[in-house]
Order: C-alpha cells, then sequence, then structure tokens
C-alpha cells in the first residue's frame, strides 16, 4: 500500500513540474515576442491629407490651437501663438543680419538668435522642458553653472599688466558701475511713484545689473534675487552686450571733443609675473574678507587668470580660453535665446526690463568718459576719455569699441591695451556690485 502511495505521489509531482516548466515558457514566449496588437486604423486617402496638413507648421500660424500652452504649462494668446511668433521670427532675422553683415559680436549673437527661431516653431514645444532648449536651459542657466564657467574662460583670457601698470584706471571701471546703482534707484522710484513698474527692490535689484553690461553676473544675481524675471534679464544683458557697438559709440562721441578722443596713451611700466600671479590671489584674498558673496564670480574669473599666468598648465589654459569656452557660449546663448519666445518676449515686463537696461548701460557708459574727463583735470598723465567707456565689464567687445572709435580719428592711436585696464576693472565692479545687492536684498 505503502509502495502504491509513493509511486502516486511521485506520478503527481512530475506532472506539477512539467506544468510549472511549461507555464514558464509561455510567459517568456509572451516576454519575448515582438508582437504588438494593431491600433492604426486605415483611413481615406484624402482624410490622412487632412490630418498632414492639420499638423504643419502654415497651419499653426493661421489657426492657433486654443489648448496650445506654452513652455512653462500656462495658456498662451491667440497673438503670441500667430502674429507675436512671426514677429519674434523676424527680430531673429534682424539680429542674423547684425551678426553676419555687420560684425556685431557674432559669437553671442548667431547662438541667442538661432535660440530664438527655434523657440518660436510652433507644436515641436523646443523650449519646453523636455525640448533640447529647455534641457540646456535648466543644465546650465537655471543653477548657474554656464556664467561660472565664462567666467574662468574670461579670467583665463584676461591680463592684468594693463591695469597694474597703470591703476587709476581702475576708476574708470568703478565709475561706470554708477549706472547699476543709478538704475536701482529709478527703478525704486518709478515703481513708488508711478503705475508704469511694479517691481520689488529684489527684482530692480537683477534688473539693473544689465547697466554692467555683464551676462553672467546679471544671470548669477536674477537666479539669487528674481527667478522669475531671469529669461528676461538674460535676454536683455547678452542683447546690450552685443549691441555694444551700437549703443556705445554715440554717448562716447557725443561727449568727447576732437582732441579729447586724438590723446595717445603710453604704457607706463612693465609689470612683473610676480605681480600678475599675486595679483588674483590678493584680489580673491579681498573678495574673502570683504564681501563673500563675490567669490563664486571672482573665484572662477581668479583661477582662470591664476592658471593663465602661472605657465605650467598650458593644456587647461588653452582648453578654458578656447574649447570649454566656446561650447560654453553655444550652449548658454541656445539657452538665452529659448527666452525669445513671443509669449515671454513680447509682455509688458521684458519690455520695461529692456528700457530700464538699455537706460543703465548708457548711464555706465557716460559716467566711465566723464569720470576719464575729471580726471584729466588733475595733474599727470592724461587719459583718453574713450577708454572710460570700457568702463562696462562686457569682455573684451567694449575694450575694442574704444580703440575703434580712437582709431576712426587717428589710425595710430592704439587704445585696446589701455581700454583693458578698466574693462578689467569693470568685470570685477559687477561682481563686486552684484554681491552688495545679494547681501544687502537677498
Amino acid at each position: 500500500m505503502k509502495i502504491v502511495i509513493l509511486k502516486f505521489l511521485t506520478l503527481l509531482m512530475f506532472f506539477g513540474a512539467v506544468n510549472l516548466y511549461a507555464n514558464t515558457q509561455e510567459t517568456a514566449t509572451v516576454e519575448n515576442s515582438t508582437y504588438k496588437e494593431e491600433t492604426y486604423k486605415s483611413k481615406p486617402f484624402s482624410e490622412m491629407m487632412s490630418g498632414f496638413l492639420a499638423s504643419t507648421g502654415i497651419n499653426a500660424f493661421l489657426n492657433p490651437d486654443p489648448n496650445e500652452m506654452n513652455a512653462h504649462g500656462e495658456w498662451m494668446s491667440d497673438f503670441h501663438k500667430s502674429w507675436g511668433r512671426l514677429i519674434m521670427i523676424l527680430v531673429t532675422f534682424l539680429l542674423f543680419y547684425l551678426a553676419i553683415k555687420k560684425g556685431f559680436e557674432p559669437l553671442l549673437l548667431l547662438p541667442i538668435a538661432f535660440g530664438g527661431l527655434l523657440a518660436n516653431i510652433p507644436v515641436a514645444n523646443i523650449a519646453g522642458e523636455h525640448g533640447f532648449l529647455g534641457v540646456i536651459y535648466n543644465m546650465g542657466l537655471a543653477n548657474e553653472m554656464f556664467p561660472i564657467i565664462i567666467f574662468m574662460g574670461v579670467g583665463a583670457m584676461t591680463d592684468f599688466g594693463p591695469l597694474l601698470s597703470n591703476p587709476k584706471t581702475a576708476l574708470l571701471g568703478g565709475a561706470a558701475q554708477f549706472g547699476i546703482f543709478g538704475t536701482l534707484v529709478g527703478a525704486v522710484a518709478l515703481s513708488q511713484y508711478t503705475d508704469i513698474f511694479n517691481f520689488t527692490i529684489q527684482q530692480a535689484s537683477a534688473i539693473s545689473i544689465i547697466g554692467g553690461a555683464d551676462g553672467p553676473t546679471s544671470i548669477f544675481i536674477a537666479t539669487k534675487l528674481a527667478p522669475e524675471l531671469l529669461g528676461a534679464i538674460a535676454v536683455a544683458s547678452y542683447s546690450y552686450m552685443a549691441m555694444v557697438p551700437i549703443i556705445q559709440p554715440p554717448i562716447m562721441k557725443a561727449l568727447t571733443n576732437d582732441a579729447e578722443r586724438r590723446i595717445k596713451m603710453t604704457t607706463l611700466r612693465h609689470v612683473s609675473r610676480l605681480e600678475k600671479l599675486v595679483c588674483p590671489i590678493m584680489v580673491l584674498s579681498l573678495a574673502i574678507l570683504i564681501l563673500p558673496e563675490s567669490t563664486p564670480l571672482i573665484g572662477a574669473f581668479m583661477f582662470g587668470n591664476f592658471l593663465k599666468e602661472s605657465g605650467v598648465v598650458e593644456r587647461l589654459n588653452d582648453t578654458l580660453q578656447n574649447s570649454l569656452i566656446n561650447t560654453v557660449t553655444i550652449f548658454l546663448g541656445l539657452g538665452v535665446g529659448s527666452k525669445l519666445a513671443a509669449d515671454q518676449f513680447l509682455v509688458a515686463d521684458t519690455l520695461a526690463i529692456l528700457a530700464l537696461g538699455v537706460v543703465a548701460f548708457s548711464v555706465g557708459t557716460a559716467a566711465g568718459v566723464i569720470m576719464a574727463k575729471i580726471m584729466n583735470l588733475f595733474p599727470g598723465n592724461k587719459i583718453n576719455p574713450l577708454i572710460g567707456s570700457a568702463g562696462v565689464s562686457a569682455v573684451p567687445m567694449a575694450a575694442r569699441v574704444s580703440n575703434k572709435v580712437g582709431m576712426e580719428y587717428d589710425r595710430s592711436n592704439m587704445l585696446l591695451m589701455h581700454a583693458m585696464g578698466p574693462n578689467v576693472a569693470g568685470v570685477i565692479g559687477s561682481a563686486v556690485a552684484a554681491a552688495v545687492l545679494i547681501s544687502l536684498f537677498q
């Protein structure tokens, strides 16, 4: 009897194992199968063509989708979906013309303009959270990474020699920051006493940095004080950096006479390698002790310059000056251009920021030129007032403009290296100004 029971149990176990194996194989077959149930239903040719035409950009411009949202998931007006996009596309074409035909800072203007063109393409949502422009913006602009890397590269390309050989030109860089604080006061006053603007003190502080024509610093302070205005501030700041050859010359010529524009400057002394090595460490040390809020930007700038002046890491120096900063400039330009979307640019706040920005930049330029004229009233070597405009921190664009305007009146008058002194001082000055505003109002 026991033997019969054992045989029966053995038989049951055998069939159970066979059944389990069969189920496992069936499951594996289903999981590994590439079979997919057909969901597409055949349509008449006319219906297919109608669907294709409805998905075109032409239809999106002429018949905007009422349910379409912008890159932030917010509702858009029909104007921004149609005519607004067309207007912004025309604006990007104008920027292409200025960059290619006129040569106005093409390294900045072309990526920004192309980013703006892509951002205004309907349906594709390229500037959205999952579009590649949105990814670029979030990975480097929203978290301040691109501005920091740009400062490293600018530091590696900077020579403190002109500033160290003629230290008083640092006053020109300081004077140019008047545009920042003057615009801050003006924006706050307009917000309090008129109905035109309604900016908080933090927003006004972030906007005012545009006066320094320093894109990285503008992005840095905007992320701290007014992240909701980051896109508009970035667009305004980099636009004015690229427009330096347009905005500055009329102001420079209006505030100087022919004799002043022809003043020739000479290098006062040779700057030793030791001085150039000590300078970035000394400036960073002062920033650490007095204004730690400025050290992210100042530290990155001085790090790049220290590598350059050390003379022992040429590969790193070359990477900072060329491949790294060029790569980041491409991404930064596209990221800034993503904010040229019609629904974000053609609004009252952005247009107000642009207006305040051009006032700040113009005041900063004028303040630098006027400071140079005041300094010439005192005994000593004369300063060509044209280099005062380089006190804004658009490096090296502002210095090149000073040199170009000077050579219009005397082809032998090379002002470029002299203008780099206030230009470098302006970079440091704008970073310090931003740190002061952050420490006061954050």
